[in-house]
């Protein structure tokens, strides 16, 4: 019984992390990175697709993206797709290749990006905090019903807590090392 809330638990708050890591992706730094391209979606035969399925993205130089589709004629739905993906992108193609520099971070930019990063990181705390509770309720719940004993209650509560603690650590890890990466020039 215990070991399956703190399986569960622990499971739940990886994918609050995981989720921390996909919304950070979204952020920008001023380096060039494929990643920053996975929430564009392509009008592709009258479907939106992810751009990572309609062409090859690549790192040209530290400053620039490159993006080669696969198709000649998909090139001009691309570069729509990415002017209106609200990333601030301004891509410029010749022909079958699409480039897209990455424009320098300004100081007060990097203040907007650094707060959006803290509410992520924030709400990311308090998903794994409401995990937290689901599981102290859980247990709560069985000891209500007399399966676990008052001590057994006790050490999954230590069980939850610990592992609160650890995905609290490794947020707070992750927003050091993306604030660290936004300030770096």
């Amino acid at each position: 019984m215990l070991n399956e809330i703190a399986k569960e638990t622990e499971a739940r708050m990886q994918k609050s992390v995981e989720s921390l890591i996909a919304h950070f992706k979204k952020i920008r730094t001023g380096r060039a990175h494929p990643s920053i391209l996975d929430s564009v979606q392509v009008m592709y035969y009258g479907a939106p697709v992810p751009l990572q399925q309609v062409a090859n993205v690549s790192v040209e130089d530290a400053r620039t993206l490159m993006i080669s589709p696969w198709e000649k004629q998909t090139v001009s739905d691309i570069e729509k797709a990415i002017y209106k993906s609200d990333l601030g992108l301004n891509p410029s193609s010749n022909g079958g290749v699409i480039r897209v520099p990455m424009p320098a971070l300004t100081e007060e930019t990097r203040k907007v990006y650094i707060r959006q990063a803290r509410q992520e990181a924030e709400s990311a705390r308090v998903s794994v905090r409401n995990v937290r509770r689901d599981a102290n309720n859980d247990l709560k719940e069985l000891l209500k019903e007399k399966d676990i004993s008052e001590d057994e209650e006790r050490r999954g509560q230590d069980v939850v807590q610990k592992l609160t603690d650890k995905y609290v650590a490794e947020i707070d890890s992750l927003l050091e090392k993306k604030e660290a990466d936004l300030m770096e020039i």
